[in-house]
């Protein structure tokens, strides 16, 4: 997401701000193509899917409590639970994939074995113990079920679509578990020929935004991006420090949150994460190494429901954007600048140890997408500049998985903030690559003069929806028929850019009209609510595949969500999101706008199903580029040398109800991948990483031999 304050411009600069820039937006570009017809489906036909479905809810137990998400009565039903969950808590803690740290101590061994031993599966999964003094919960359920977490509350699950959880403590990784009816399972294969995105964000949980988590930042006047926040709060000893931090990772989405996703119909999350969650350098202030714990929790939960997760590194060394949400706000170093070649090599170094713990077999169903750069600002860092470092992170993520399908993750390039025609025909053959799209109206301006808050029935949202078909429409069509696989990464009901801190600490909405009412959902009327569904409707059913930006956002100190129109949790409790996304299908036809159908199926090559995948017509963009822009030739710019331990990413730690380890991997999935990672160069004074208008004159010192 990028406001307009910092809007990419037309031309390439130094540094992303500046109030004169002319803003790129997707409603400008005209000469996308027209659409010809109409192509909104469903997907794969739910029938495909229906005995599948069928066979497992059958053996679902029938007496369960109302089919609502709450919180469990305090009964001697519920005294019995909290008995099993001292008996059982390791097992709750593979079930969710739990905190590996700090729960040693936790051992399922404790269980007692004849009690174990004498545990038999039903027809559907659920256990049925033979001894009445060690209950053992169920493994799997349905709408109307009931979930008990790992600090023993519960809930009771609804889902509406068909969906069911599951939930093995012997087998956490069966990956069984589907969101609704016509969502494959995880454990089968994802067909972008046939299947939707229906997604939504976890924008702010773990790469902290202003507007997201606006208490955070009110509570530090100044704080303007994560990097302030955090020297901020590390000095506030009183109040915990950087462990409020940790805290905002351990509550601000529940297991709860993942079960209403599945439960509102949708099938996937994008999780934002940044690269201090595996390290950080001298002089970064970020919170390190604490974050992996709760990302691998919080995939363990989707695990459990069914969702897909599209993982996203959010943020890169010296700053890919310059945007609050990048880590610090103001400069790009990314590929730009003096430090910038030797921040892009730091950056695939964190790519490399994504991808070999998510191309594990026991995560790759679940996390079958990374994306591995969250918009860069093209205009300042170069096209070639770009290209070049994609066709690299490319080489080194199919160096270790391999090609074909199953063999690690569909691969996310963001376009840059420059819409589809860069990239058509950009690295054809290459395996499972998926562009990746945030179109917004908010940060486009000249949203003042039309309102939403009018019309009924087809014409609710005045001219907004009809806006929504017919851009959202043009863009993706264009990217779908000249690059392949595309998919909207973000997009929001904004329709103007009014809610704090949307734009920044410190940035002014540019909304021509009054922000008032748009920053309190309270006092929005049928006729407001019933546009603002009319145009996420319209939104859903022109980008096809998407995930919404985003699924919470925080209350600010008044109490309440000052940006409502970005929240889908909000949205659906308020009656301007839809309950099944499935009913947005039809409705630009409705408008009179016909949509472009994908131009499936897709080529073989795209969806992994040649085994190859050589990408064509890259030879001349080669790793590193010719240039640095404000930089200069690689020979010239401060390098790091393949000196240092790679880091392996930790997985989760649990016993099973014999008290076995439970194998979740090693963290690294080829062995054969031993190269060593970026260090700096012994004797070298290097400039700060995330400040280029600091660069003194460049030491030899600090450039590689070779690269001289």
């Amino acid at each position: 997401m990028f406001p307009p304050g910092f809007a990419p411009t037309s031309s390439s600069v130094d540094s992303p701000l500046g109030s004169t820039s002319t803003h790129l937006s997707y409603e400008d570009k005209e000469k996308y193509s027209t659409p010809i017809s109409s192509g909104s489906h469903l997907g794969k036909d739910e029938h495909e899917r229906d005995d599948a479905t069928a066979s497992t809810l059958s053996t679902l137990p029938t007496d369960l409590p109302s089919p609502r998400i709450q919180q469990g009565p305090r009964s001697s039903r519920r005294r019995r639970l909290i008995l099993a969950l001292f008996i059982t808590g390791p097992i709750l803690l593979a079930l969710g994939v739990g905190i590996p740290v700090g729960l040693a101590s936790m051992k399922a061994k404790q269980l007692n074995a004849g009690s174990a031993a004498s545990t038999k599966q039903s027809n559907g999964g659920s256990p049925q113990s033979t001894d009445s003094s060690h209950p053992v919960r169920p493994i799997t359920g349905g709408d109307g079920s009931l979930v008990t977490m790992v600090d023993g509350s519960t809930f009771t699950y609804s889902n509406k679509f068909g969906g069911f959880w599951t939930s093995d403590p012997n087998n956490p990784t069966s990956d069984s578990a589907r969101p609704n009816s016509w969502t494959p399972p995880l454990n089968q294969t994802w067909d972008f020929n046939t299947d939707k995105i229906y997604g939504v964000n976890l924008g702010g949980l773990f790469v902290l935004e202003p507007f997201i988590s606006p208490g955070l930042f009110q509570k530090y006047p100044g704080a303007v991006d994560e990097w302030t926040l955090t020297t901020m709060m590390a000095e506030d000893t009183a109040n915990g420090g950087l462990s409020q931090l940790e805290h905002h990772y351990d509550t601000f989405i529940t297991e709860k949150d993942i079960a209403e996703i599945a439960g509102a119909g949708l099938n996937w999350v994008r999780l934002p994460i940044p690269f201090w969650a595996i390290e950080t350098w001298p002089g970064e202030p970020f919170l390190a190494k604490t974050s992996w714990k709760y990302i691998i929790r919080l995939i363990g939960w989707c695990r459990k429901y069914g969702l897909r997760v599209n993982l996203d590194l959010h943020t890169i060394p010296g700053s890919q954007n310059g945007y609050n949400h990048s880590g610090r706000y103001g400069q790009v170093n990314f590929l730009h600048g003096t430090m910038g070649l030797a921040n892009a090599q730091r950056a695939l170094n964190y790519i490399r140890i994504i991808t070999e713990f998510i191309s594990q077999p026991e995560w790759r169903n679940v996390v079958p997408m990374f994306g591995i750069l969250n918009e860069p600002l093209m205009p300042t860092i170069g096209i070639n500049q770009l290209q070049s470092f994609y066709v690299e992170v490319y080489r080194i993520v199919r160096s270790i998985t391999g090609y074909g399908t199953g063999k690690g993750p569909y691969i996310g390039f963001h376009e840059g903030f420059s819409g589809p025609d860069p990239w058509a025909g950009f690295m054809r053959g290459a395996d499972r690559v998926v562009l990746d799209m945030h179109p917004y109206f908010a940060f486009s301006g000249g949203t003042a003069s039309d309102p939403i808050a009018t019309g009924t029935g087809p014409t609710a949202g005045g001219v907004w929806p009809g806006r929504a078909c017919q851009r959202w429409d043009n863009l993706f069509s264009s990217s779908r028929a000249n690059y392949g696989i595309s998919v909207a990464g973000e997009w929001s009901n904004g329709w103007n850019d009014c809610g704090l801190f949307l734009n920044g600490v410190g940035f002014a909405p540019t909304f021509g009209g009054s922000c008032e009412d748009w920053e309190n959902s309270a006092n929005w009327d049928a006729a407001t609510k019933a546009g603002l569904l009319h145009f996420a409707t319209a939104s859903m059913d022109a980008l096809d595949s998407w995930f919404f930006w985003t699924w919470k956002i925080g209350n600010s100190t008044r109490g309440i969500v000052e940006s409502p129109l970005w929240s889908y949790q909000l949205g659906l409790e308020g009656g301007w999101m839809p309950t099944d996304p499935r009913t947005a299908a039809g409705t630009c036809a409705a408008l009179e706008v016909s949509l472009t159908p994908a131009p499936t199926p897709y080529p073989s090559w795209m969806t992994g199903g040649n085994g190859t995948g050589i990408p064509q017509d890259v030879d001349q963009l080669t790793w590193p580029p010719a240039t640095i822009l404000n930089g200069g030739p690689p020979g010239q710019l401060p390098q790091y040398t393949a000196t240092a331990t790679p880091t392996t990413l930790a997985p989760p730690s649990a016993t099973g109800t014999d008290g076995k380890n439970l194998n979740f991997g090693s963290g690294w999935f080829n062995a054969q991948d031993t190269v060593l990672a970026p260090g700096p160069i012994s004797g070298c004074d290097y400039p700060d990483a995330w400040d280029s208008t600091q660069a003194a004159t460049i030491s030899s010192a600090c450039v590689p031999q070779a690269a001289q």
